[in-house]
């Protein structure tokens, strides 16, 4: 993208201040369209407690016929869409400046309400159930003001026998806070009272090992001693401590394992996966597709290991740009690119990501206090509001148009269904903005013609499938070997952690990393082994069906590609209307198959192929 080498005209470099009241008003997200403040919001709140106190007043009432039930669900629905208003109004503040104590104590409050009411409206589905199932249908084919919630419904009967009578859901939902203990103490331990050590790297200063200077740091620091040096400083809070990490995992696992034994599945992996009604045989297929596939991985590492002519390659060697690209991305350059990149969706999908830009959906830069990372949130009946902390590198670019994939993916899925379907899975959440990225790099790539910034962008493609699919598979591939030790009833030491971690490592990578035994205690380090179990597999699936639904839509014949974009922006509105495996069979992936992986697969071969050729132009192979 030669043209970005200067900023354009009227593009501003990130601001100099951390000072959020110093920073331009268009680049911070306006939440006066949730609500116009904190006296709105509490007659919201109040509104709300109003509408759970009369919930409860439909307890014993769904039997007498389908207009209590549906009384019911609208009555659900008017105080779901509230509740995503009453949330995300203090939640987004919150997540703007993590220090202010009293719009923390405000989300607390709806937590506490939330909690509560979940505790007490356990009555639901039991009493649902007990209507018969034939009674059922009949009302839903007779009623057609049922019809928004006829899916939702059905998907409780199909759950049935996991359901519990009332007393068991209540005891349930009283255990949830205890199930969700081990991932607080897990939190507590990794970010508020961890205590990195300093190291002195080669040119004499000195830098704390936390997790942002980790991370920078195995990115930046060209003499393999500093990044050594640097990991194993890091590594020293994990290294030191394996069998307390080890206890606090036994919590997340042995919770698991009483959920799914509570409601009768067979493992714990079945129990995560019937909510969404997806096979085991998913998951199973795709960490087996991705050991198997694991050569275009390891060419690229030894490929790495060639350019940065090291003798010895190690995990902390991975993450190094391969040549040195000074390439600065403003912010106000991106709008434009990430617009021209989707124009294949049509001139109104375009126009909302245009909306988006415009109308401060989007707040940009870091400032004091700010949660840290990114993220797309929804607010039904609002627009979604994206969070950055843009830096002007072109990973930031390119995290924009990742989450301005989930807003849109968010913005049709809210204006195209009801309430109660809107709400899309983690299945299928990372499709949209995987989807963006890649039509992102698409454009990059096309305009490029510096031979350095196309070895940078082929890397930061590479990188992408290493990250969120062989990385995300390996640990999917750990995570359920660790859940089956509890599932067999064997001890869950450090030590068995460990061998399991390796043994998912050595699977994946083979002898493309030298010295594995030093990242053992790895699997300490990921949260979401803690916070979310059973999550990070759906970060593989999305890639591989993000990957074929992009080449449906660029290539081969244009009446092929525009019934696939037709095929696409349906799955984007489609929300929760459906199973996801169903949703995505209809945009033209079967992930009950081979065929998106091996794909994947086959596109990652290609991408190292195509940069071992551009390394070789540029002269950068040792």
């Amino acid at each position: 993208m030669s043209e970005t080498a200067t900023p354009a005209r009227g593009a501003t470099a990130r601001p100099p201040t951390r000072d959020r009241a110093r920073i331009a008003e268009r680049f911070t997200w306006d939440l006066g369209h949730i609500f116009a403040g904190w006296d709105a919001w509490r007659k919201a709140m109040d509104e709300v407690a109003a509408l759970m106190e009369r919930y409860q007043g439909f307890r014993g009432t769904l039997a007498q016929g389908p207009e209590w039930l549906l009384a019911a669900c609208r009555l659900s629905d008017e105080l779901g869409q509230l509740v995503y208003r009453v949330y995300q109004y203090p939640g987004l503040m919150q997540s703007q400046d993590t220090r202010d104590n009293a719009v923390q104590a405000r989300l607390e409050e709806v937590r506490i309400a939330l909690a509560r009411f979940r505790q007490a409206s356990a009555w639901y589905t039991p009493e649902l159930l007990a209507i018969p199932h034939e009674t059922m249908a009949r009302w839903l084919d007779g009623t057609p003001e049922l019809a928004p919630y006829r899916f939702p419904i059905e998907e409780a009967y199909r759950q049935q026998q996991h359901v519990l009578d009332e007393d068991g859901e209540r005891l349930l939902a009283f255990a949830g806070p205890l199930g969700a203990s081990p991932a607080h103490t897990y939190s507590m331990l990794a970010d508020a009272d961890v205590d990195f050590p300093e190291v002195t790297l080669s040119d004499g200063s000195t830098v704390v090992a936390s997790h942002a200077a980790f991370t920078h740091g195995l990115h930046t620091l060209r003499d393999q001693r500093d990044r050594r040096a640097l990991y194993d400083a890091h590594y020293t809070v994990y290294n030191s401590r394996p069998n307390t990490h080890a206890a606090i995992y036994n919590g997340v696992l042995q919770a698991d394992w009483f959920v799914a034994q509570a409601r009768k599945y067979r493992t714990t992996l079945a129990a995560s996966l019937d909510e969404n009604n997806i096979p085991v045989e998913v998951v199973e297929r795709l960490l087996a597709a991705a050991k198997a596939g694991s050569e275009p991985l390891r060419r690229y590492h030894r490929l790495r290991r060639r350019t940065l002519g090291l003798e010895r390659y190690h995990s902390f060697d991975a993450y190094l740009p391969l040549v040195d690209v000074d390439w600065q991305v403003p912010y106000d350059e991106v709008p434009p690119l990430i617009a021209e990149s989707v124009e294949l969706f049509g001139d109104d999908y375009r126009r909302t990501v245009e909306r988006a830009f415009a109308e401060r959906w989007i707040d940009v830069y870091e400032n004091e206090g700010k949660r840290s990372g990114a993220f797309s949130a929804g607010v039904y009946g609002v627009h979604p509001y994206m969070l950055l902390n843009h830096a002007d590198t072109l990973n930031d670019a390119f995290t924009v148009a990742h989450e301005m994939g989930h807003t849109m993916h968010t913005e049709l899925s809210h204006s195209h269904q009801p309430f109660a379907t809107a709400s899309y899975t983690i299945f299928v959440a990372e499709v949209a903005s995987m989807t963006n990225e890649s039509l992102f790099l698409e454009l990059l790539l096309r305009r490029e013609t510096d031979p350095a910034r196309r070895v940078a962008l082929l890397q930061h493609a590479i990188d992408d499938i290493a990250a969120s699919f062989y990385r995300q598979a390996m640990f999917a591939d750990f995570e359920l070997e660790a859940h089956r030790l509890v599932e067999r009833g064997e001890p869950v030491t450090a030590e068995a952690l460990q061998r399991l971690y390796l043994a998912s490592l050595e699977a994946m990578f083979g002898s493309s990393l030298d010295d594995i035994q030093q990242d053992r205690n790895t699997w300490a380090r990921i949260p979401h082994f803690h916070g979310s179990p059973y999550y990070v597999y759906q970060y593989a699936t999305s890639k591989a069906a993000a990957s074929l639904l992009h080449r449906r839509m660029t290539e081969g014949p244009q009446d092929e590609r525009g019934a696939a974009i037709e095929r696409y922006l349906a799955l984007l509105c489609a929300g929760g209307n459906d199973h996801p495996i169903a949703q995505l069979k209809r945009a033209g992936v079967d992930l009950e198959t081979a065929e998106p992986v091996e794909a994947l697969v086959a596109e990652m071969a290609a991408l190292v192929e195509r940069l071992e050729v551009e390394l070789k132009e540029l002269g950068a192979l040792g």
